[in-house]
């Protein structure tokens, strides 16, 4: 009995620091991104209802940063960019992702070497990406002129330098950049389908497209939902590959609203007015993200 009182405060001792250590080792981090995160997040919002210039200005100045913005042409056309780069990277990828993956799946020859080529793109920065196909497309050195010096002089994709097209261009980059990720993401989650249940509905007579059609694709929803917010959150935030490409032209063609935010907050010292365009695009990315956040919880609930 004397033994057991002497250890019981060292066993209380022991069981504080168990409980406690953990939550002191991750304070710093958990600090760092409250502050580095949403503190600065609450301290653009601040801003975007100020009349801040090159340098912040605290005074509360209302909604006039947010009337100047959705007056602003430039910023609709931007937001209507982001429209057809969102839709066309975002459902490019995925389709052409679950392609390639459907097709490694099948355990072809030389699949790790497949892998590797699909894979490589993503090791690339955007920058270099833009940079690579901003080569390739100019009509002056790109491809164009590689089809003209091998003799067919009819041959046209000027589509960098068209301000109706331009924004294909930017386009075929990103998916080039990340179809190959997505790819990664399928086939991971192929490999992790039960093989039972594909071998049942062989022996049941189903054939092949309709075992993906109806079995294993349908089970590649939570795949679907995590590509599907990555890419999103890469093409709201698309602005060293614009950049790069085409700098945003020609004129205004290719303007997304990370550019013009970026632009308006450190080229033309309109500080307020960058702020609140960057809350615009959060508020846009919440509106995406988030229903479908809400509809898979609810879905995990009922399930």
């Amino acid at each position: 009995m004397t033994a057991q009182r002497q250890g019981a405060p060292g066993s209380t001792f022991n069981r504080l620091a168990d409980i406690l250590l953990p939550k002191f080792v991750i304070a710093p981090t958990v600090i760092a991104c409250l502050v580095g995160f949403y503190g600065f997040i609450a301290w653009t919002a601040w801003l975007s209802f100020t009349n801040s210039h090159m340098l912040p200005n605290y005074d509360w100045d209302g909604i006039a940063r947010y009337q100047q913005l959705f007056e602003d042409e430039r910023w609709w056309h931007s937001m209507q960019n982001l429209g057809v780069f969102g839709v066309l990277f975002i459902g490019i990828s995925l389709g052409l992702g679950l392609l390639m993956a459907i097709l490694l799946d099948q355990k072809i020859r030389g699949e790790g070497f497949l892998r590797t080529i699909y894979l490589y793109p993503m090791a690339l920065s955007f920058i270099v990406t833009g940079t690579a196909w901003r080569w390739m497309l100019d009509p002056g050195f790109g491809l164009e002129k590689l089809v003209h010096d091998l003799g067919w002089t009819s041959f046209s994709f000027d589509w960098i330098v068209d301000p109706d097209k331009a924004i294909y261009t930017v386009v075929l980059a990103g998916v080039w950049q990340s179809s190959g990720f997505v790819m990664a993401l399928f086939l991971a989650g192929l490999r992790g389908i039960d093989d039972s249940i594909i071998k049942a509905a062989q022996i049941d007579g189903a054939s092949l497209p309709t075992i993906y059609a109806r079995i294993i694709i349908p089970s590649l929803r939570p795949v679907f939902l995590s590509a599907f917010m990555i890419l999103a959150h890469i093409a709201v935030k698309s602005f060293d590959l614009v950049m790069a490409l085409t700098g945003g032209g020609p004129g205004f063609a290719t303007d997304l609203p990370s550019i013009y935010m970026y632009q308006h907050s450190f080229t033309r010292n309109q500080l307020g007015l960058g702020a609140a365009s960057a809350m615009m695009m959060l508020f846009t990315a919440c509106a995406v993200v988030m229903p479908l956040l809400y509809s898979e919880l609810r879905r995990d609930k009922r399930g």
